[in-house]
């Protein structure tokens, strides 16, 4: 028996204990306690879900800086990107990130499960992966060959259809994209508009989708305020689970097996601090080592964002009723009253995908657009009528890792991304930019433009571009692959998502994916969790 794991016969025994209870970790939980059979403990580390601007969509900018339902990361100071630490929201309540996330619902490529595949992760193919997207949706357009009804996870056509979010469509159109009016169909390239996961005005978190309905079971414990802090081993089996709630050290015994759901950071987080990671860095800190797992936090892969804000010549967009107290009080009424109006709209209205260059199989650029304008998301929106057009890269080479600070663990990780670090990151965020900007200033969008505000004019040649992406870039909020599944030296977890070299531990999360999705990643963690409760359930028997 290992040192660290020191259970008693008065800790309490469940078959599953679930660490965080985020977009992967409330699914496992419905899904492990649904036939009654199984005892299942979710722990999360942060609070309850009842900030009321969780359930608001629009009210994700009120929660980019808020620390009781956000771990609120930074990256090292990042090379490419002039030195500068980019912030890492990520969510720490109920719901995990998809209760502070832009609620679009975006699963990536046929082309990325097919490359999972590919890669050696056999049943992760996107013929393996379509039926979860199905079973965990309930597509507000009804079912097809591609979209399900009666799943857990509402997703809907956006509420606001404003004026410059269909001229951005027509724009596109104009520049030669197709009008694509479903970007999880037959195929992701085009422009159009952005389906979210909401229902009837209100955000739909795993949360309120998949925890509400399993709440009042009774072999399923909820506890809230509990941060893990190890996980117990004997041998190489893993046991139990120690967390702390407030000044208590608790611990609970696994009957079966320990699942991380806690993220692509703080899952290889825990289980550097259990003693599972690169030894040199566990020994560093004290840390008795179980598994010599150099794979551990490494491979961190994340979405950078590179962001082009125009001026608007009409009164309408988000900032002028932001800006405006009686306009702010009447869409706050219309929320309250119909949940209708700008407080349903996401992190994106219209989107598009397209290729930076024709040897593409598929597209390497999404665009998010916004009708409103700030200088940093998040923050205080401008004084001037004014909308946002983003490109995001959609499969980078760049690659970071993760690394614990200390044996403590209340003590924030070492994250490094490596933005913009391969020549190929840097040409595709640059032909991007000109693409984009080639969409804006489209005769479509002529009658809204006054001027591009940001990066404006004085940036126009290739290597100013570059620089403006090295001064502006940030993340979109996409961070994975850090405990990565594969069969190579450095995976972390196999195609059954048990971690390698160990026994009754698994990773359900977006730390397992072999590579980072061509989209969104909230869509894609709900079904890896979907399909690992088959797993799991099929394991036990």
């Amino acid at each position: 028996m290992n040192a660290n794991s020191s259970l008693t016969p008065i800790d309490p025994e469940f078959d599953y204990i679930i660490v965080g209870a985020g977009s992967a970790g409330c699914v496992l939980a419905n899904r492990l306690s649904a036939n009654g059979k199984h005892s299942v403990l979710l722990l999360e580390a942060g609070p309850k879900d009842s900030n009321i601007w969780i359930h608001v969509p629009l009210g994700y900018g009120k929660l980019f800086k808020e620390k009781t339902v956000n771990w609120m990361y930074q990256t090292e100071p990042e090379p490419e990107l002039k030195g500068r630490q980019v912030f890492q929201p990520r969510g720490k309540t109920l719901g995990g990130s998809s209760s502070i996330n832009g609620l679009l619902y975006v699963r990536g490529q046929h082309e990325d499960y097919d490359r999972w595949r590919q890669l050696g992760n056999t049943g992760w193919g996107y013929d393996d992966v379509l039926p979860y997207f199905r079973k965990a949706e309930n597509q507000s357009r009804g079912a097809d060959q591609y979209h399900g009804t009666g799943g857990p996870l509402p997703v809907s056509n956006m509420i606001v259809t404003d004026p410059l979010s269909k001229a951005f469509i027509d724009a596109a159109v104009e520049t030669g994209l197709p009008y694509n009016p479903d970007f999880n169909g037959a195929t992701q390239e085009g422009v159009g508009l952005f389906q979210t996961t909401t229902r009837n005005g209100r955000r739909a978190s795993t949360s309120v989708a998949y925890l509400g309905p399993a709440r009042t079971r009774g072999n399923l414990k909820i506890e809230t305020s509990a941060l893990g802090q190890r996980v117990l081993f004997e041998g190489r089996r893993a046991v139990g689970v120690e967390y702390r709630q407030g000044a208590t050290v608790r611990r609970a015994r696994a009957r079966k097996e320990v699942v991380l759901s806690s993220g692509a950071y703080n899952s290889p987080q825990l289980l550097q601090l259990s003693g599972v990671g690169p030894a040199d860095l566990l020994r560093k800190h004290g840390i008795e080592v179980v598994l010599d797992a150099p794979g551990v936090g490494h491979d961190l892969q994340d979405h950078m964002q590179v962001r082009i804000v125009m001026r608007c010549s009409q009164k309408i967009t988000l900032n002028d009723t932001i800006n405006h107290p009686l306009r702010r009080t009447m869409a706050g009424a219309r929320y309250a009253l119909f949940r209708k109006g700008w407080l349903t709209i996401a992190a994106g209205t219209a989107g598009a995908f397209f290729k930076t260059s024709p040897r593409l199989a598929s597209p390497d650029i999404q665009v998010h657009f916004l009708p409103f304008s700030t200088d940093k998301m998040g923050e205080k929106l401008h004084d001037f009528s004014g909308f946002t057009a983003s490109v995001c890269q959609l499969r980078p080479e760049s690659r970071g890792s993760l690394r614990i600070r200390s044996a403590d663990p209340t003590v924030p990780p070492e994250i490094r991304i490596n933005y913009m670090s391969t020549e190929t990151d840097r040409t595709t965020n640059v032909e991007g930019i000109k693409i984009l900007r080639g969409i804006l200033n489209a005769p479509a969008l002529k009658p809204f433009v006054v001027n591009e505000y940001d990066p404006g004019a004085k940036v126009s040649t290739d290597a100013e571009i570059l620089d403006y992406c090295r001064e502006r870039g940030s993340t979109i909020y996409h961070p994975t692959s850090t405990c990565r599944m594969g069969n190579d030296a450095l995976a972390v977890v196999d195609q059954r998502l048990k971690v390698r070299g160990l026994e009754a531990l698994r990773a359900v999360d977006g730390s397992i994916m072999p590579d980072l999705v061509s989209g969104n990643t909230n869509a894609p963690i709900i079904m890896i969790a979907e399909k690992a409760s088959d797993m799991i359930l099929e394991d036990a028997r």
